[in-house]
């Protein structure tokens, strides 16, 4: 930027320039008019000689040349010493910036950080068809008007999480999640305090937390390509939560990870606390891998294994028959679907006094194609009442096709699936939007199997067969409406109101946001 005092300064010269380049072309014509007089001059011997009239032209011409050249090499010598001084005012201006900038990214390092998340699932379920023994498994209470009658129709909010987390220092992490989906009771999910940055790329976390068993239950809600969760998962895992302490980590080519930590076995979601003596805990650990994953294609293509195991020593006391109490061992399920009931259920098992449960994972991805299954099985041992310890099993797989070509994304350090970005948005009309495209959005279909057995010796919690459609309609990366359609049967379940067994039809459809 010029200032005041050059430009001024400049406007002088261009003044100057103009006065002498008409004082210039004055003497030239000057000149050439002189030369022209002695030629013409008729008769004259005492004219001057070509020679001299010549002579006299060059020399005018020289003394033109000599001032064109002085005052041109004077218009454009440049001005060094304005020019330092403005690249030293700009070195100072910009150093200064620099420095403000760590004294404040300093500053921030020194206080704690935190964001805001949130989740809304808005859910309708419908049960167009359920055999005579449905109803009393949804309906199991001889003592309420409703005993025996089929599933009624539902529309409730699955999910109203509130979600907070950040950073304390350069190290530190914490999270607090909070469900409003029952606002008479909030229920606590992750709520826990971290430190990282340790050794092997280790995470300690310490609170209520999900413990480390199988896929699909440390897969996000919010990522999941059917609406709940499969009849072993969440059998052998209910609730997934409790309050424990964890570490986890991974390789530095992140193609091996791990999970492992001990944890009660009491569930303090709705209460916030656990009182007690008794101290029943669970050890957990999870391996897993991903030793097929295609970088160059931004995780198109991968491959993950895994293999989880949990040792329970739950409580033996074969007097403490409430239902509520989940320190004994028991096993119940859902249909994978939002039913009053679990239509599968073990009830409490008198007098175990522990159990262990090993998973097997897997999960295919090929661009637009995944395939998923998992296998966990369950021994519980019942030491006061002899050799009749327990064998409950259950697996699921499925296969899911991205329609519009996307891909579901990978997280090779926690080992499970990420947040689909659909190619183009839905409706999107603001045409000055360069970021925005117009479209249908992303849509996925998804097929899945699942099975589970939690009927052994004269324990009857039933056996299971379900098949379930799923349709994703992805708005975008942050929104999406879900269709289920599931069809499954029960039997050798134990007898109420007289039925063992039964088969149903559900759907279900869900609206789900996140921000």
């Amino acid at each position: 930027m010029i200032s005041p005092a050059n430009g001024e300064h400049r406007c002088d010269q261009r003044f100057d320039l103009r006065a002498l380049s008409t004082v210039r072309l004055f003497i030239l014509f000057s000149i050439v008019a002189v030369a022209a007089s002695h030629w013409c001059a008729a008769g004259d011997p005492s004219a001057d000689a070509p020679g001299a009239n010549s002579a006299a032209l060059d020399s005018g011409l020289a003394f033109f040349e000599l001032e064109e050249s002085a005052d041109t090499k004077k218009a454009d010598e440049p001005n060094f010493d304005a020019l330092d001084k403005r690249l030293k005012e700009i070195e100072d201006a910009w150093s200064k910036q620099q420095a403000d900038s760590k004294q404040k990214q300093a500053e921030a390092d020194c206080k704690p950080t935190y964001q805001i998340h949130g989740r809304i699932h808005g859910d309708y379920w419908t049960f167009p068809r359920a055999s005579a023994g449905i109803g009393f498994f949804e309906h199991s209470n001889p003592a309420l008007a409703n005993y025996g009658t089929d599933p009624e129709d539902l529309f409730a909010f699955r999910r109203v999480r509130l979600e907070m987390q950040g950073t304390v220092l350069e190290s530190m992490l914490w999270r607090m999640h909070i469900d409003f989906n029952n606002p008479q009771t909030p229920e606590f999910k992750d709520v826990y305090i971290g430190f990282g940055e340790l050794p092997f790329n280790q995470t300690l976390i310490i609170g209520n937390q999900k413990r480390p068993l199988g896929l699909d239950q440390l897969n996000s809600s919010k990522n999941n390509v059917f609406l709940e969760r499969p009849f072993a998962q969440d059998a052998f895992n209910d609730s997934n939560r409790r309050p424990g302490i964890m570490m986890q980590g991974y390789a530095d080519d992140e193609s091996l990870g791990w999970s492992y930590g001990v944890f009660l076995l009491e569930d303090i979601t709705t209460t916030g606390q656990y009182r007690g003596d008794q101290g029943q805990t669970s050890l957990n650990a999870r391996l897993f891998g991903s030793p097929w994953y295609e970088e160059c294609t931004d995780g198109c293509d991968y491959w993950h294994w895994g293999v989880s195991g949990m040792i329970g020593f739950p409580d033996a006391n074969p007097n403490n028959m409430q239902a509520s109490d989940v320190d004994v061992a028991r096993y119940r399920s859902r249909p994978e679907a939002r039913t009053v009931s679990r239509w599968f259920d073990t009830g409490n098992i008198i007098g175990s006094q522990a159990f262990e449960t090993f998973g097997l994972e897997s999960m295919f991805n090929s661009g637009p194609l995944q395939i998923t299954a998992e296998y966990e099985t369950n021994w519980t041992q019942r030491g006061s009442i002899g050799d009749s310890n327990l064998f409950f099993h259950g697996g699921y797989i499925y296969a899911a096709w991205m329609l519009t070509g996307e891909h579901i994304p990978y997280n090779r350090q926690t080992g499970t699936i990420g947040r689909l970005k659909p190619r183009r948005n839905v409706f999107c009309v603001d045409r000055d939007c360069a970021e925005c495209g117009q479209g249908w959005g992303a849509w996925q279909l998804g097929l899945r199997y699942s099975y589970i057995d939690l009927t052994d010796n004269d324990i009857t919690g039933g056996i299971g067969h379900s098949g379930t459609l799923a349709l994703n309609w992805f708005f975008n990366e942050y929104a999406k409406l879900q269709f289920n359609l599931i069809y499954g049967s029960i039997h050798d379940r134990g007898p109420i109101g007289g039925y063992t067994s039964g088969t149903y039809l559900i759907a279900g459809t869900r609206l789900a946001i996140e921000f």
